[in-house]
């Protein structure tokens, strides 16, 4: 590019400048340290109202986010602190689930916050909590689950976080433990 001053005559093009930043991509390089041949879930680490959180699944499928009894105890919230929500969610084993309210509050990523409502339900779940559809948008995510990691842009560039996979593989032990409790039969107690 050519300073206009540099250009007598010439009249500034009408267009205004794009900048543009970095494409995200994923390449072979983000296979390393990579457990492949795999079908993990994309679980990561994230920070939720300043408090560090595990246990995050990063799911495309849906548009709700949903947050779990144990986070929501775990960042000291209240009932009293849950706005109404009264449409009921179908949850992974396709039963219906009341939620118990949603709550705003700030979730940063590598630097880059941006505000969610949380879905608060009362059900199990091996994760803490479920970031869907419209956090990926606000976030500008990039989500890869073959490469096991999350991109986005940030002032500084794009940042790369990677999910864990052990983490991934203990939440499905988990879910799969509780179906099967759940159609065990009850056990008779003699009296």
């Amino acid at each position: 590019m050519v300073p206009a001053d540099d250009c007598p005559g010439k009249q500034p093009s009408e267009k205004k400048l794009k900048f543009t930043r970095e494409p995200i991509a994923f390449n072979d390089d983000d296979l390393e340290e990579m457990i492949q041949l795999h079908d993990d879930t994309l679980v990561v680490t994230t920070q939720v109202n300043g408090f560090i959180v595990n246990r995050v699944m990063i799911d495309r499928e849906s548009s709700a986010k949903v947050m779990y009894p144990d986070l929501f105890k775990g960042l000291d919230l209240n009932n009293e602190d849950l706005s109404k929500y009264d449409t009921p969610l179908v949850g992974f084993n396709g039963q219906m689930v009341i939620p118990e309210g949603q709550i705003l509050l700030p979730m940063n990523m590598e630097g880059k916050e941006v505000m969610v409502t949380f879905i608060v339900v009362a059900s199990f779940s091996p994760y803490t909590t479920i970031l869907r559809r419209p956090w990926i948008h606000a976030m500008g995510v990039v989500s890869s689950t073959l490469h096991v990691k999350v991109k986005f842009c940030t002032e500084l560039g794009i940042a790369i976080v990677r999910g864990n996979q052990q983490v991934a593989r203990q939440c499905l032990v988990a879910t799969v433990n509780q179906e099967i409790k759940q159609k065990e039969p009850a056990k008779k107690v003699p009296l």
